[in-house]
């Protein structure tokens, strides 16, 4: 399973920034890689008020835990 992560931040208020995610179970990293800028370009345009921060793709761990 691939993760995009990414920031968004308010456009109006740019310190306040939230992390957000997609999940993909039929794609590689690389081609994570190479979605990325079209998916949140089509993220930001469902969401006018957000602003991309920054993003990056990685393969999920699900052994990991959060706490």
């Amino acid at each position: 399973m691939i993760e995009l992560i990414f920031v968004a931040c308010l456009s109006a208020s740019p310190a306040e920034c939230e992390s957000r995610s997609m999940l993909y179970t039929d794609i590689s990293t690389m081609t994570c890689v190479m979605r990325a800028q079209p998916e949140l370009a089509k993220w930001t345009e469902a969401h006018p008020n957000w602003q991309i921060a920054n993003w990056k793709c990685k393969t999920v761990n699900l052994t990991e835990k959060e706490a």
